[in-house]
């Protein structure tokens, strides 16, 4: 009974170790749909008919034309860093991954998914992070203050004995990469009687691998499309293998139908989430129509854990106030706005009313970048979405430029930050 006790009371400690969040994932995880570029998938919801938007989407990029088996691994093969070790095998798990997920094999989408990889891991599978150990206790501190535990309960829980023999403070002391912290919470929930039913998902580790992959989208992403490789133990460990992490990866920056003309707003939807730029461009739409002053980040709804919210939304409030002008009731802007992380939600009634009243002339931009501040306890510095996609940008058009495509992609970089 004492060794349950001492267990029992480790599982509030390891939820304290919140140190997972990162800068990939800050709003609630996309909810997955089979939405493919060349098809879009029946809505959720169900929609009256309605006209075409009144004004067109954004034009595709500009494609360089789809490389063939033998020119794709020549082309990864250039791409990736010379000193890389197992170059094959990351060229390997680049090349299935596309294959896999039927994205298209251009240059361009190639250097997008590595330019990822090197922003988030630096072509590491299973990235250190600088300072977990300290990261840890610190959290441990701020929360155990914030729940009144006294540090000599702490102390006491964390000198249990480990399965390798090592107590748990050495292990937190050892601590290198997020994989390794996971598995030590997993560990300690394993540990507890029937600890798997009582504490269901409480793992804090929720990104992690060489793109940082959130673990609710891959969960959410197999029960849209199986995944095509044998799992080794669970779909977490495969998010923080390199072959999984490729793979969702890359599902997440490209297999959805976006509209814009430029990679840069993938790059800011794969940190602040999918259509985030779109839907960061409907809520300046909307505040200029209304008057009323909105965060422009992207989130069209409340959400909580994952799901939406009965809370109204500051944009939900704001669309209420110009009800009469959009000839749409509440039922019916509900009904469009939950479509808001679908390809879907713009050719909806609310999308079209809502530009047709506020840019009658086509001026206003459908897609800005999302303002959104990073928050983790791995920043320690003001970070933004626009500051990650940008970063990201640079490293994209090098790659281009190593390519000899540069010319052909620059357009982002004479364009303001807001707008495209």
């Amino acid at each position: 009974m004492h060794n349950f006790n001492r267990f029992a009371l480790l599982v509030p400690i390891a939820l304290m170790t919140g140190c997972a969040g990162t800068p990939v994932q800050i709003t609630p995880p996309v909810q997955v749909s089979p939405e493919k570029p060349s098809a879009t998938a029946p809505s959720p919801v169900r929609a009256k008919p309605h006209a075409a938007p009144s004004v067109p989407a954004a034009p595709p990029a500009i494609m360089s034309p789809a490389l063939n088996e033998t020119e794709v691994h020549a082309f990864v093969l250039k791409l990736l860093p010379v000193a890389l070790e197992d170059k094959e095998g990351w060229a390997g798990d680049l090349q299935s991954a596309f294959r896999s997920l039927q994205i298209r094999p251009t240059a361009e989408n190639f250097c997008a998914v590595t330019a990822i990889i090197e922003q988030e891991s630096s072509f590491q599978a299973d990235p250190v992070v600088p300072g977990l150990p300290a990261i840890v206790r610190r959290e441990i501190a701020q929360r155990s203050a914030k729940y009144s535990v006294p540090e000599t309960v702490v102390d006491w829980m964390l000198s249990t004995t480990s399965r390798d023999g090592r107590s748990y403070s050495n292990r937190i002391a050892a601590l290198r990469t997020e994989k390794e912290l996971s598995d030590l919470i997993e560990e300690i929930i394993a540990r507890i009687p029937a600890g798997r039913d009582l504490y269901p998902n409480y793992n804090p580790v929720h990104t992690g691998g060489p793109m940082q992959v959130n673990v609710e989208f891959a969960e959410n992403h197999v029960r849209a499309r199986p995944y095509p490789y044998p799992i080794h133990g669970n779909l977490r460990n495969e998010v923080f293998s390199r072959r999984g992490g490729i793979y969702f990866g890359s599902a997440i920056l490209l297999d959805y139908p976006a509209p814009y003309a430029d990679m840069l707003y993938r790059f800011a939807d794969y940190n602040a989430g999918r259509y985030s730029s779109r839907n960061a461009a409907f809520q300046q739409a909307l505040s200029r129509l209304s008057g009323k002053t909105l965060a422009m980040d992207g989130d069209l709804l409340r959400y909580r854990n994952g799901n939406i919210s009965s809370e109204p939304s500051a944009t939900l409030n704001a669309l209420l106030t110009i009800k009469t002008n959009l000839r749409m009731n509440e039922a019916e802007i509900q009904r469009d706005l939950r479509l808001e992380k679908l390809a879907s939600f713009g050719k909806t009634p609310l999308y079209d009313r809502l530009y047709a009243l506020a840019d009658p002339s086509g001026a206003q931009p459908r897609v800005v970048m999302p303002e959104i501040d990073l928050k983790s306890p791995k920043i320690r510095r003001k970070l933004t979405t626009e500051w990650f996609a940008r970063r990201v940008y640079g490293r994209y058009q090098n790659c281009l430029q190593h390519s000899g495509l540069h010319a052909k992609n620059s357009a982002a970089k004479a364009k303001p930050a807001t707008r495209q």
